[in-house]
């Protein structure tokens, strides 16, 4: 005869399920960028929807657009290289990852707050006279 679980035992048994899971969501991938979404030549945005000193996150594109100054158009990667969470903002000069309080550089990706210790990846766009378009 086997004795029936015991409260504790099926609460031990859900608790490490969710851990398991919440620890997996957010990159157990080393930042593997082969499986891109963005397509050479997409546009993404027109020249003007990029707000100077500022920024635009293309989550399906995993691309991070910023202004730093006035007709200067950079791009990263949107992938947060502490561990692997998509950034979720871009202000005050830096393009910010909520999940562990990374920012970065509008201007070059460049780490301005830890604990990333490693910039955003470069991403190649073209701009042709408003329209701003993955190379």
């Amino acid at each position: 005869m086997t004795p029936d679980p015991t409260r504790r035992t099926v609460l031990l048994a859900t608790g490490a399920a969710a851990l398991l899971v919440g620890c997996s969501e957010y990159g157990d991938d080393e930042g593997d960028s082969s499986a891109e979404s963005a397509s050479p030549g997409q546009e993404l945005a027109k020249t003007s929807a990029i707000p100077v000193g500022g920024g635009t996150i293309f989550k399906d594109e995993k691309v991070v657009v910023t202004q730093p100054k006035e007709g200067d158009f950079k791009a990263f990667s949107n992938i947060c290289t502490h561990q692997q969470c998509p950034v979720a903002s871009v202000s005050g000069g830096t393009i910010n990852c909520t999940c562990h309080g990374s920012k970065f550089s509008i201007e070059d990706g460049s780490v301005q707050n830890p604990p990333a210790t490693k910039p955003l990846p470069e991403k190649q766009i073209t701009v042709d006279g408003n329209s701003i378009r993955l190379a």
